[in-house]
């Protein structure tokens, strides 16, 4: 169970206000890529795997579940689609024939590279809006919210 945290008024009204404005930069920013998705059949969960996938030629299944954090039985059934699909390649390991390796194919890239170059371009525009600075304190508060702290 979550502890209640008692707070004033006007600072739980400011996390609010930063609660919302999160939630509401998240669906913009995955708007464009959740619109090519659906015209796929695919969905948010794909496009994470085509990313991670993208960035890390030959990885194996195991270190994909360790990045995205989710079980085998939650990426069997979306990574078997993008196989399906001829976007991923599933590849014995040379070192561990027991293990896949994992690739994007050309039109898996071309996805990628679709998905991910609206955000990459939006991000770029922001960046440029915002300057260094601003850039440099997105990047510190977004590692803030990856580290578990001890309060929680």
């Amino acid at each position: 169970m979550v502890d209640q945290i008692t707070l004033p008024a006007t600072r739980e009204a400011e996390l609010n206000q930063a609660l919302e404005l999160f939630h509401f930069a998240f669906r913009a920013f995955t708007a464009k890529p959740d619109q090519l998705l659906e015209t796929r059949g695919l969905q948010r969960v794909h496009h994470r795997i085509l990313y991670f996938v993208g960035r890390n030629p030959d990885i194996r299944v195991n270190a994909l579940l360790t990045i995205l954090g989710v079980t085998k039985q939650a990426l069997h059934a979306p990574l078997r689609q993008l196989i399906a699909m001829n976007l991923v390649n599933d590849t014995p390991d040379a070192n561990d024939k027991r293990g896949k390796c994992l690739n994007l194919t050309a039109d898996g890239r071309n996805l990628e590279s679709a998905l991910s170059g609206a955000q990459r371009k939006k991000m770029q525009l922001v960046f440029e809006k915002i300057g260094e600075e601003g850039e440099t304190a997105w990047r510190n508060v977004m590692a803030q919210l990856i580290e578990p702290s001890k309060e929680e």
